[in-house]
C-alpha cells in the first residue's frame, strides 16, 4: 500500500503547537505522526487522502499566533519499509519483553522475546500506547492464562503474539482491516513460532462473534473505538469480560468513559504516558 506523507511546517515551532495541529487533523484518517522540528509529519494511506479537506482544517490556523504550511509526498511501500527497517531499534518493556527485528543481536535476555519484521503496519512497540498495552498484559498474566483473547487492529501482531506466549487460550484472534497489517501479522506469528496459537483475520469489527472473548484488546484511535465499542462489548462473554482500550490522548478519556458507561462498562484501571492513555474496562 502506498502512503501519503504530509509535511506541515509550523512557524514558530513548538511541541505544543504540533500537538494542536495533530489534534485538528487526526480525524481525517492519518494513522501515524512524527515530529521533526519545525515539521509535523502525518501519514495516511494514499486512497484515503483528500487534500481539500486538509486545506480546510489547516485554514483554521489563519490569524493564529503561528503559521502553518504543508507539502505532500508520495511514499512508496518499498521505500517506506526501508526507512522503518533502517530506523527500527529494539524495545524492552518492564525488563521482561523484548521486541526486536531478526537482525538485532547481543541484546539482554528477557523472559518473552518477540521478533517482528518492521514494516509499514502499525505496531513496532515504540509507541507509548503499545508499551502500555504490553505492560497491562504483563500485569494480567495470571488472569490471562486459558482465556479467550481478541487483538483488534492487530498491526504487526505484537499484542496477539504476546498474549499467546502468556498462555491465553488457543487461538488468540488477531483482526485488522489493512491487508498489509494482515500479511505482517501472519508472517510475524510464523516468525515467533506461534502460527497455531494466533489466528489472523482480515476484516473490521463486523467479523466479531457475540459472546466469544474474555479479553478484547483495541489499540486503535479514538474515533474507531467510539464507533466500534458496542461491537467489542457484544463480543465479550456474558460475565466478567474486560476491554483494554488505547490509541488516544488523555483528553479523550471522558468521552470514551461516557460511551463505555452507556454500554454497561465500568472503569477498572487506567495508564497514562506522555499525554497518551490506556483504559481497562470491565463488563
Amino acid at each position: 500500500m502506498d502512503y501519503i506523507a504530509v509535511h506541515i511546517r509550523i512557524d514558530p515551532f513548538s511541541e505544543e503547537r504540533a500537538e494542536i495541529v495533530e489534534a485538528e487533523i487526526a480525524d481525517l484518517g492519518f494513522d501515524s505522526f512524527t515530529v521533526e522540528e519545525p515539521f509535523l509529519n502525518a501519514f495516511i494511506p494514499k486512497d484515503q487522502f483528500y487534500e481539500p479537506n486538509l486545506k480546510t482544517l489547516l485554514s483554521a490556523f489563519d490569524g493564529a499566533d503561528f503559521q502553518v504550511s504543508h507539502t505532500v509526498e508520495l511514499v512508496k511501500e518499498q521505500n517506506w519499509n526501508a526507512v522503518w527497517e533502517s530506523d527500527f531499534e529494539p524495545v524492552i518493556v518492564g525488563g521482561e519483553v523484548t521486541i526486536k527485528a531478526k537482525y538485532h543481536k547481543d541484546l539482554p535476555r528477557t523472559r518473552y522475546n518477540i521478533v517482528i519484521d518492521p514494516q509499514m503496519s502499525f505496531g513496532s512497540g515504540h509507541h507509548q500506547t503499545t508499551t502500555m498495552m504490553v505492560e497491562q498484559l504483563l500485569e494480567e498474566r495470571k488472569a490471562l492464562r486459558g482465556k479467550a483473547v481478541l487483538d483488534m487492529g492487530t498491526g504487526t501482531g505484537i499484542l496477539a503474539i504476546l498474549a499467546a506466549k502468556l498462555g491465553a487460550a488457543i487461538p488468540v484472534h488477531a483482526v485488522d482491516i489493512d491487508p498489509t497489517c494482515y500479511r505482517s501479522a501472519l508472517a510475524n506469528a510464523r516468525r515467533n513460532r506461534v502460527p497455531h496459537k494466533v489466528r489472523v483475520v482480515l476484516g473490521d469489527a463486523s467479523v466479531l462473534i457475540r459472546g466469544q472473548y474474555d479479553y478484547v484488546l483495541a489499540n486503535i484511535n479514538r474515533n474507531i473505538l467510539l464507533a466500534d465499542m458496542d461491537r467489542y462489548v457484544r463480543a465479550l462473554k456474558p460475565q466478567g469480560g474486560r476491554i483494554f482500550l488505547s490509541g488516544f490522548y488523555t483528553a479523550d478519556i471522558p468521552i470514551l468513559l461516557e460511551k463505555a458507561a452507556s454500554l454497561g462498562l465500568a472503569e477498572e484501571n487506567r495508564r497514562t504516558r506522555d499525554d497518551w492513555a490506556l483504559l481497562v474496562l470491565k463488563k
